[in-house]
């Protein structure tokens, strides 16, 4: 494939929230939390307990301490996209040293997870998970993003005949059999979480490629598309994101040194999809909204790192030390992904802002507008 110009409007097409006016209408008028803020705080503890203990479980995974700073020069800090609009807190540190170490707050831990596979000798089928804080700046605040992030960010060695669809299908059925797992969890433990006007989640994900549901819906901008696609599916896992599809856009863009997106994994119609890699979104009956869940695929191989750098013109990360360790085989293949904590407890627990089960900064405008709707943000 060409070299290929991303134009930052793919990322951003559709109507993305991005005026607190527009907020403002999609908060719903009618909201009162089903449960206090007390009884909020003993559900969230419980419910990341269940959950991590269920990832452990299904994915032969356990529990690492993951960094909050990273070395700058490292390149294992996740940039999360390809068109360099979202960038890292840098910071010089270490008083005393003749040069201070330059270092950054983690955005994810994506590519960290990857070198430490064999910082803890993974064999194939074992992986780890952590409990991941990460700062990012470059958000619009509002009821579903924030600056501060917390993810469980996992990551499983695999073998090279396991990269293909029906492998990576398998381990998003399993991590969706936890997360089904904890809202009956909740469900029985807070009773006042049952409500009519919030179905439960479906006992199975559909599984979509990016470019069918664009074939679905070919007038309407991405974000459009999958809350339409969501009224007829409550949760999908869309396949294929980072590609270019046949619009000339990619679905969403997402980072080259990550998540393999660049391979050929569906043929339809004499058509060829690409991508390992992709979404869960549900559909969030307390916003009306999209919501999306998790993000994860299978991750690049020194070839296919090279075919996306290429693609998106960034050739020169590969004399990172992160890339270079790919490039020579010095760390496993392997798949991973995140799964968004607050948002999945915001689905959960029935709540209408990330707010109002984490703690971090919020605009003054922002809170002006919750608090009308009755929608209070811990401070």
């Amino acid at each position: 494939m060409a070299h290929v110009t991303i134009d930052k409007k793919a990322d951003l097409a559709g109507p993305g929230v991005s005026t607190y006016e527009e907020v403002e209408k999609i908060l719903p008028n009618d909201y009162k939390s089903l449960l206090s803020p007390k009884e909020t705080q003993v559900a969230v503890a419980a419910t990341k307990r269940f959950i991590e203990d269920g990832l452990c479980r299904e994915l032969n995974l356990i529990r690492v301490e993951v960094p909050l700073i990273v070395d700058k020069d490292s390149g294992v800090n996740d940039y999360l996209d390809r068109d360099g609009s979202r960038t890292p807190i840098d910071f010089p540190c270490g008083l005393g040293l003749e040069k201070r170490i330059d270092a950054q707050i983690v955005q994810a831990a994506t590519k960290w997870k990857r070198m430490a596979l064999k910082q803890f000798d993974m064999d194939p089928g074992e992986g780890l998970v952590t409990d991941m804080r990460a700062v990012r700046k470059d958000y619009f605040l509002d009821h579903d993003h924030s600056a501060y992030v917390d993810q469980w960010d996992w990551e499983r060695v695999m073998l090279p005949n396991e990269r293909n669809l029906d492998f990576l299908k398998d381990v998003v059925t399993r991590i969706w059999k936890v997360l089904k797992g904890a809202e009956t969890f909740v469900l029985t433990n807070w009773p006042a979480l049952r409500d009519p006007r919030y179905p439960e989640l479906p006992e199975e994900l559909t599984f979509l490629h990016a470019e069918e549901i664009l074939e679905m819906y070919p007038d309407l901008p991405r974000k459009q598309r999958e809350t339409q696609i969501l009224q007829k599916f409550p949760a999908v896992f869309i396949i294929g994101i980072g590609w270019v599809l046949k619009d000339g856009y990619p679905h969403e863009m997402r980072a080259a040194d990550y998540d393999d997106w660049v391979t050929p994994t569906i043929e339809k119609n004499g058509e060829v999809f690409h991508g390992l890699n992709g979404d869960i979104l549900v559909w969030n009956s307390v916003t009306k909204r999209r919501h999306e869940l998790s993000s994860m695929g299978v991750r690049v191989t020194k070839d296919t790192l090279r075919q996306q750098l290429e693609i998106t013109e960034q050739l020169s990360f590969l004399n990172l030390p992160y890339h270079q360790a790919i490039l020579h085989d010095q760390i496993p293949l392997s798949v991973g992904g995140g799964i968004g904590q607050s948002r999945v407890l915001m689905w959960l627990l029935r709540k209408a802002h990330l707010g109002e089960v984490s703690v971090t900064v919020w605009p003054k405008q922002l809170k002006e507008i919750c608090a009308k709707k009755n929608i209070f943000t811990l401070e």
